[in-house]
């Protein structure tokens, strides 16, 4: 039986960025995970991901929370700068 710790561990992404993906849209974590996956793979998947962080952003800027929005600017950041080569190569 798989756990949590290894969805995540398959999923190509940190807890953080699966954590965004979980509060963007409303899923537990281990949806999230599977479907951060699925977007990884998908022509306009990193966009895709890079969009829900932003709005989770904004969100969380909306709400007046700011020590959230640094930390979702943290996780964009890192999420951008460990996969951006995979858009450039088309996977």
């Amino acid at each position: 039986m798989l756990t949590l710790e290894d969805c995540i561990a398959l999923s190509e992404l940190n807890e953080d960025e699966i954590a965004a993906i979980s509060e963007h849209e409303h899923v537990p974590e281990i949806v999230a995970a599977e479907y951060g996956n699925y977007l990884l793979h998908q022509p306009n998947g990193i966009p895709a991901l890079k969009r829900i962080i932003l709005e989770d952003i904004a969100d969380a800027e909306q709400r007046n929370d700011l020590k959230h929005a640094l930390h979702l600017r943290l996780v964009l950041r890192h999420f951008v700068r460990n996969h951006s080569d995979l858009q450039s190569t088309g996977m």
